[in-house]
Parts: C-alpha cells; sequence; structure tokens
C-alpha cells in the first residue's frame, strides 16, 4: 500500500503546526534544544519553510511567546463574559486566568522568556504585553474604585505578585488554589486602596 499523500497546508495552518511543535520542543526538551533546523526536522517540514515563517531563532521565541500571550489573553475574556459584574468575580477571573494559563499552558514560557533576555525584538514585546495587561486590568478594575483610580505603582506590583505566584506554584512550593487565592486578595486590597478616602 503506497503511504498516504502528504496536505500542503495553508500558510496559517503551516505556522500554527510549527508553534505547536516548537512549544512541544521547548516542554520535552528544553529551550537550548530548539533550533530553526530541529523545528524543521521535528515537523517535517525543510528548514527554508522554517525560515520563511520566522527568519531568526529570536523570531521563533518571540512567535512562542506572542502564542501564549494570545491564548491567556482569549481564556480571560471569555471568562469575564461570563462572571458577574462583581468586583469580587472580576477579581477571581483574572488570579484564575493568570495562574491558571502559566500552569496550563505557558510551563515552557519561562524557558522561552530567559533565552531572550537581552534581545531587543523580546524587551520590546515583553515591554507591550506588560502595558497591555496592566492596561486591560486598569480597565477592569478601576469601575470599583468609586471615582478614584489605580496606581501605576499598584498595578505594576500585582503583576509582579502574579510571576512570582506563578512561579511559585508551577514549581510546587504552593498550590493552584494558594496562588489564586493570595493573588485574589492582592487584587482586592489594590482595588481598595484606590478608593477615595483610604
Amino acid at each position: 500500500m503506497p503511504p498516504p499523500a502528504r496536505r500542503r497546508l495553508s500558510r496559517e495552518d503551516r505556522h500554527a503546526q510549527l508553534i505547536n511543535t516548537a512549544r512541544r520542543l521547548v516542554r520535552d526538551e528544553g529551550t537550548d534544544a530548539l533550533t530553526l533546523g530541529r523545528l524543521a526536522e521535528q515537523a517535517g517540514v525543510t528548514k527554508p519553510v522554517v525560515y520563511d515563517h520566522f527568519e531568526t531563532r529570536n523570531g521563533l521565541l518571540v512567535a512562542l511567546y506572542r502564542d501564549y500571550d494570545a491564548r491567556q489573553t482569549a481564556i480571560m475574556d471569555a471568562a469575564l463574559a461570563a462572571c458577574g459584574p462583581t468586583l469580587a468575580a472580576r477579581a477571581e477571573v483574572i488570579a484564575s486566568a493568570y495562574i491558571g494559563c502559566v500552569l496550563t499552558q505557558g510551563q515552557e514560557i519561562p524557558g522561552v522568556a530567559a533565552a531572550l533576555v537581552g534581545a531587543p525584538e523580546m524587551d520590546a514585546f515583553k515591554r507591550g504585553y506588560q502595558a497591555g495587561f496592566i492596561a486591560r486590568c486598569r480597565a477592569i478594575l478601576e469601575p470599583f474604585t468609586e471615582g478614584g483610580s489605580l496606581a501605576p505603582a499598584a498595578l505594576w506590583a500585582t503583576l509582579g505578585a502574579a510571576d512570582a505566584l506563578s512561579d511559585a506554584a508551577a514549581r510546587g512550593e504552593i498550590s493552584q488554589d494558594e496562588a489564586v487565592r493570595e493573588l485574589r486578595r492582592i487584587i482586592l486590597s489594590m482595588v481598595e486602596g484606590g478608593r477615595p478616602g483610604r
């Protein structure tokens, strides 16, 4: 019996296949094992196909980080659309989505980010990602400040806490429930601190 005919993927489908293969490689073998040549081999394509999508290894790593950010945003947006309009419900969604995404979808991301430290494209992307996340949290939470506002330092501190709690949960030093509960408490405290008279 002849082998099945290979199906030609659209550019979008090929990109998704390469990203999924790269994520699996990082998860299974670590970031150091991820090269464009190794990705081509694992994806069953030629090197020019991979270079056409990413150009450089740093370009691939940025694409992995961007893919993670898009998935995290989609999960949070869906949860926000389904939750109640209270501060407690919104804080729970932000905390659960942030911690949950790191634990279930982003376990390879710390290695990706570490591999890109000092790379100009990663620095710019990470700053944009952080600013975007902070802007989204501000938009979600400021209506609960009774006309007040959330201090930029408080929002940055909350993002730092979210990263630290996610990392601790990923290493097994605390449980996912503990991380979510503490991040929710921090979010509620930040909003309470932004109310008039505080």
